[in-house]
Formats: structure tokens, C-alpha cells, sequence
């Protein structure tokens, strides 16, 4: 029984409509699933993914009207998207720049090379040669160049406090193994890996015991969810209560089944099944076009969709 690597990553936005104008039109990206948070149903839920909405190709954003974020550690510090190529990156580059993003030069880091960047709201990103590595699903109505685009998520970088509390739990309750390690300015990284690794399957982490604590808000990262396949749900449930883990316990997410409990620093992580999918209620060729509300929340459309604002 093991993670098989990233699901989908839930960040924050305080501006939806320029959120989904920068992903969807700036990096490409397809939107698969405009729906709302079944928590706080006034705020949207917006995915991001690949033409087929694969899981492990999600980035997701809650709708919030919250302040910046404040940058610290026992945070989601910088997330990775997967590309193909040098050529790719070089190609990004000069795309980012003719956007008016804010991004860095390329640089070599843990082997691959790598382009930092930012979103509107100072969400922190980075693009990752993969080496072309395992499927890619490319969405047709793209404005970037299907070898160009985004392949997926991975690898994704926390800080933490306490490192060694945080790396006890990634090895003993969620069974990923320590690959190796390398260096930034900021320190040593240690990379963790799920089932057979490769950077949609690798969390990097960071000891940042000298900063304060981070508080989310527009720009911060919410949680990281992990892929299992759906006919270990149950027994992943199981294992959380016999690690004395406290979990939420199971979450029907309608599109996907979900587990969330926070590791010792105090982020977010979510256990999160493959299926059924985002074609549980919509066509594939449709995808995002309309909100799409879980059956439960659907007697309430007319509500619901009076307090969103348009995209």
C-alpha cells in the first residue's frame, strides 16, 4: 500500500477572475471543474489540470477575500509544475518575460532545470524540466504549444520548524522513502519520495527553524493532496487510526474521496483517491464550463450561484 505521488495542490486567491485569466491564458492551463468550496459555499473552487483532468495535474484555488499572505516557515513554499525539455524552459522564459510575470533566470537545481516565477497575488511557482518523463495530456485549445505545455505537478517544497518531527511522519505513517539531498541559499533540502518517485512524486524539504511562522492568505498555498488508488481508501482510513494520527476521517468529495490531517508543524495534507473523477457530472469536452455543484449542494443552485461573482 503506497502514495503513487502528487494529487492536486489548493492554494488561495482573493481575485478569482484574475486568477483564471493567468492560469488558463498565461500558463495554459484548462480549467476542468468551476465549482465552490463544500465547506464555505461563497467562495469558488476553481481546477486547473491537463486536457484530461488526470489526477496529479491539479492545481486548485479557494475563493477567499483575505489579506497577502505572510511569508514563514511551517509552510507550502513553492510549488512545481512539470515541463519537457531546456528548450521549454528557455521557451517559458521568454514567454513569462513577454507577459510582464514576475520570474528568475533558469538554474540547475537537484539535477533538473528549473525557472522560478510568481503569479498576480505573489504565489510562488516554478517550472521543472521532467525529462519528459511518464504521460502528458495536452489540452488542444491551449494558447501555448502543445510541447510546450504543462505536463503536471511536482515536485513541491515546504518549510518546516521542526524537520525531524515532519520527515517521522512521511516515513512511518505515509511510507515515502528519503531519496537524497541538495542545496539552496536557504539551506539543505531533502527530498522524499512516493512509490516510485520522479518529480511528480517527490516532496523537498526545507529546516527553516529561524523564520516565523507563516500566515496563509491570498498568494499561500492551503494543503497538498496525495494519490492513492481508489480501492485503498479504506485501508489508508485504518492506518491513520493506527498511527494515532488524527484525521478528519473519510471526506466524500464527490469527485474524489479525501483524507486530511496535519503533519507536526501544522500543515495541511490530504490523502486523496484517483477516481471518480471530474467527469462524474460533465463531459470530458465540456469540462468547467458551467458550475458544477455536488448533488448534495445542488437544491441550493439558485442561492449559490447569486452570491459568486462572475469569472
Amino acid at each position: 500500500m503506497q502514495l503513487t505521488g502528487l494529487h492536486h495542490l489548493t492554494a488561495i486567491t482573493a481575485r478569482a477572475a484574475d486568477n483564471a485569466a493567468f492560469y488558463t491564458r498565461t500558463l495554459g492551463l484548462r480549467l476542468v471543474k468551476k465549482t465552490v468550496n463544500q465547506d464555505d459555499v461563497s467562495a469558488y473552487h476553481l481546477f486547473y489540470a491537463d486536457g484530461i483532468a488526470a489526477p496529479g495535474t491539479d492545481m486548485t484555488f479557494f475563493d477567499w477575500p483575505a489579506p497577502p499572505e505572510r511569508r514563514g516557515t511551517d509552510s507550502i513554499v513553492r510549488t512545481a509544475f512539470r515541463v519537457s525539455g531546456d528548450g521549454t524552459i528557455a521557451w517559458w522564459h521568454d514567454h513569462l518575460a513577454r507577459q510582464g510575470v514576475t520570474h528568475q533566470e533558469p538554474l540547475l537545481r537537484d539535477g533538473r532545470l528549473t525557472l522560478d516565477f510568481e503569479d498576480r497575488e505573489g504565489q510562488r511557482l516554478m517550472l521543472v524540466d521532467d525529462g519528459g518523463a511518464g504521460d502528458a495530456h495536452p489540452w488542444p485549445a491551449s494558447p501555448v504549444p502543445v510541447e510546450r505545455q504543462i505536463r503536471g505537478l511536482g515536485p513541491i517544497r515546504l518549510s518546516v520548524a521542526r524537520i525531524g518531527a515532519t520527515e517521522a511522519v512521511l516515513a512511518e505513517v505515509l511510507g515515502m522513502s528519503r531519496a537524497r539531498s541538495y542545496d539552496v541559499p536557504e539551506g539543505e533540502v531533502r527530498v522524499w519520495q512516493m512509490g516510485e518517485g520522479g518529480a511528480g512524486a517527490e516532496l523537498h524539504l526545507l529546516a527553516e527553524p529561524g523564520l516565523p511562522p507563516a500566515r496563509q492568505g491570498a498568494g499561500a498555498v492551503h494543503h497538498v493532496a496525495f494519490r492513492i488508488p481508489d480501492a485503498d481508501y479504506a485501508a489508508w482510513a485504518d492506518r491513520l487510526k493506527q498511527r494515532r494520527m488524527p484525521s478528519s476521517g473519510p471526506v466524500d468529495r464527490y469527485y474524489f474521496r479525501s483524507l486530511y490531517f496535519r503533519e507536526p508543524n501544522g500543515i495541511l495534507f490530504e490523502i486523496a483517491t484517483d477516481g471518480p473523477g471530474f467527469t462524474a457530472d460533465e463531459p470530458l469536452e465540456t469540462l468547467g464550463e458551467r458550475l458544477s455543484l455536488p448533488p448534495f449542494l445542488e437544491d441550493r443552485r439558485a442561492e449559490i450561484e447569486a452570491g459568486l461573482k462572475p469569472l
